[in-house]
């Protein structure tokens, strides 16, 4: 039986390298689709949840996970020795930015590392964490023939198939979600799109890894660069003393040649700050600069100050400062609904304002406690008593679980960064963009 029929027969095993977000959802997919599935994850503590029954994905609900766990489906380990009895492996590892704002690749090449010893041949390796074009064809084919001496295509096969998670989407998951695929030879992307039309409803293949590759940071620089559109449009129309809400939503009733996009105090999670610069640093080794992306990068990433000097031109006409008074940030996770810190704009702006000597404190009703500077910051209780107590709250995540009407009513003053309180009317409101110069704020 070759190794197409045996995929259609479900007589393969996966493993899937990496237990998070992307890659947890994926193996509950394979699971019901009746694949037997080996999760390696490098947290041992991640793991030990999971194997008893315990999801730590948002996506993934427990009775789902315990499910495949009592039907022998799906187990999770530390040992990548554990890759020797299975025919397909799917890396779903994290690709973040270090320091300098430069790809950081090296959870990729660990994954590989750790395979190397227990690949046998006629395996499929599909790479879905994002990253810039080329490097499947450098850290999983390359690599794979340097140290084996196996030809791509014959011995084993590779493709890139991106991930497409958005965490806590109620509407799009991963098994509705199309997909893309591109493999390094055509027998590579027959088998890689055999592998996942057997589990998911619309598989969209492409002529190479490349391409795949380029599909997913398009997508991402796509959103980053109308973000950073709409956030600049923002900071013009407060000069302007227009309501950028209300220009959003009249320019939405055009029912073509026009996508609405939101401002904010920045952008966060894994995919829209990172991706496109992962393209805008490979497009350098090709001589090419990207202003575009750059710039829109820039804009995004200043947004959580221009939200800090906002909250200080607030303050002052009530002739505060930012200074000693007290602040409560609401929400910290960088999108509504889901416990998600990375990347989180929120965190630059409980730092920005803890530096200019505010008295901070967060509410968040899906994280109890982050890590800042060494230190575990708690979350307040959220109740009449303790909101009266700040100067001004600042809602930053959107939260769909929170009354703001009742919020409003107890508040003193309160910022908001979504838009979330534009049906209540109240002169407590500040919106983020809001033209405040000489404007008489009520204490």
């Amino acid at each position: 039986m070759d190794f197409i029929d045996a995929i259609k027969n479900r007589q393969i095993k996966i493993a899937v390298i990496g237990l998070g977000y992307v890659g947890l959802p994926l193996s509950m997919a394979l699971t019901k689709a009746g694949y037997y599935v080996q999760g390696i994850d490098c947290n041992a503590q991640r793991v030990e949840s999971i194997n008893n029954g315990h999801s730590n994905i948002i996506d993934v609900k427990d009775e789902c996970l315990q499910e495949s766990l009592k039907n022998d489906l799906f187990n999770a380990s530390t040992e990548y020795s554990l890759i020797s009895n299975v025919q397909a492996i799917i890396i779903c590892v994290p690709t973040p930015l270090n320091k300098a704002k430069e790809p950081d690749l090296s959870y990729i090449i660990k994954a590989m590392k750790g395979v190397l010893p227990y690949l046998t041949k006629q395996i499929l390796i599909s790479l879905e964490s994002t990253t810039y074009p080329g490097t499947t064809e450098e850290l999983i084919e390359g690599y794979v023939e340097k140290e084996k001496g196996w030809k791509v295509g014959e011995d084993f096969y590779v493709c890139y198939s991106p991930e497409r998670v958005d965490p806590g989407n109620k509407k799009f998951s991963v098994e509705n979600t199309p997909k893309v695929i591109g493999g390094s030879t055509q027998k590579c992307l027959q088998i890689g799109q055999t592998l996942y039309e057997s589990f998911l409803p619309k598989v969209v293949g492409v002529k190479t890894t490349r391409v795949a590759e380029m599909t997913k940071v398009l997508e991402n620089t796509f959103r980053c660069v109308n973000i950073a559109l709409v956030n600049e449009m923002t900071m013009m129309c407060e000069r302007m003393g227009i309501d950028i809400w209300e220009v959003i939503k009249g320019a939405s009733s055009k029912p073509f040649g026009f996508m609405p996009f939101y401002p904010g105090p920045g952008v966060g999670g894994h995919c829209i700050p990172l991706d496109p610069l992962y393209l805008s640093w490979e497009a350098k080794k090709y001589n090419y600069f990207n202003r575009f992306i750059e710039t829109a990068s820039d804009i995004n990433s200043n947004m959580p100050y221009y939200v800090v000097h906002q909250i200080g031109k607030i303050l002052c006409q009530q002739g505060k400062s930012i200074r000693k008074n007290k602040i409560l940030l609401l929400g910290m996770s960088y999108k509504k609904d889901i416990s998600d810190l990375r990347e989180s704009p929120s965190l630059e702006v409980y730092e920005l304002l803890k530096k200019q000597g505010a008295s901070v404190e967060y509410y968040d009703p899906y994280i109890e406690s982050f890590n800042y500077k060494d230190k575990v910051i708690k979350g307040i209780v959220f109740n009449e008593e303790t909101i009266k107590q700040f100067d001004i709250v600042v809602l930053l995540s959107d939260h769909s679980n929170i009354d703001y009407n009742w919020l409003v009513e107890k508040a003193t003053l309160i910022y908001d960064t979504r838009n979330v309180c534009k049906d209540i009317e109240n002169h407590k409101i500040i919106k983020l963009g809001q033209n405040i110069e000489g404007m008489y704020l009520e204490n």
